[in-house]
């Protein structure tokens, strides 16, 4: 059974770089997946991408002997066990805020006696290069689960929260983290009390000998945060990566201005 490279390289201690696929394209997949990254996420939370498409994403980067995870939806078990079993190396599950809650989705990416993943499906094995024998039985040490600290109710109970057994990562999203965190007038934290609450979850990470992952938006971002400490980085998404790309050649060739910022990831 093929190891999971990218989880190799979060136990190791070092980082493991990657980035979103929002679009649902398989050929964007078989691209990317040739092109350096440590791992690809597909985006079903917020993006209009079928279990189909999600699919073929997983076993266009497994064909090319990468990594691919799934963000889930939600922590729901059969949102988890659909991408598992249709291929996903690992799993992002959002807003996880209670303790209750990582230990639902860490025990729906296991296999019982450890967890409660029922048995079924072919393609995960696939995607592993193993037989459904060995997969069935090695699953539970390659499968990567992160869990998205993405509320300031995480990050005040990280240490009951995040010490479950079996979390591999814990995953800042940014942007609804500082949403959380708004005064009742709607009005978002000082940079500096942002900060303070990335600062208290890196540190809840170390204690509790977990890495911490965040999502990036730029080179430099990404360079700053590995330097801080954090291991599991995204980098923007392919859909970010073409339009920054795009606006910097029309930029260049004086074609007009964009309309505005197209995407935020």
């Amino acid at each position: 059974m093929r190891p999971n490279s990218a989880k190799r390289l979060l136990r190791a201690g070092r980082p493991a770089v990657g980035t979103w696929l929002s679009l649902g394209s398989p050929v964007a997949a078989r691209f990317l997946a040739r092109s350096g990254w440590d791992y690809l996420t597909v985006d079903t939370e917020h993006n209009a991408i079928g279990i189909e498409a999600t699919a073929a994403c997983f076993a266009a980067v497994a064909d090319a002997g990468g990594v691919c995870l799934a963000r889930v939806p939600s922590n729901r078990h059969d949102h988890i066990k659909r991408v598992l079993d249709t291929g996903a190396h690992g799993v992002v599950v959002p807003m996880v805020n209670t303790r209750a809650e990582a230990e639902a989705a860490v025990s729906a990416c296991l296999y019982p006696p450890k967890g409660t993943r029922s048995v079924g499906g072919a393609t995960h094995a696939l995607n592993f290069a193993a037989t459904p024998a060995d997969y069935y039985a090695k699953a539970d040490d390659e499968i990567l689960v992160v869990l998205q600290c993405e509320h300031i109710d995480a990050v005040r109970n990280f240490r009951d929260v995040y010490s479950v057994p079996g979390v591999d990562a814990v995953f800042v999203g940014p942007n609804d983290l500082m949403a959380s965190m708004r005064a009742a007038d709607g009005t978002p934290p000082t940079p500096e009390v942002f900060k303070q609450a990335l600062a208290e979850i890196l540190a809840g990470c170390k204690e509790l000998g977990i890495p911490a992952g965040i999502h990036t938006f730029s080179v430099e971002e990404a360079k700053q945060r590995i330097a801080d400490g954090w291991q599991f980085i995204a980098v923007g998404s392919e859909l970010k990566l073409m339009l920054d790309a795009a606006k910097k050649v029309t930029d260049g060739l004086g074609l007009g201005k964009a309309a505005g910022e197209l995407a935020k990831y």
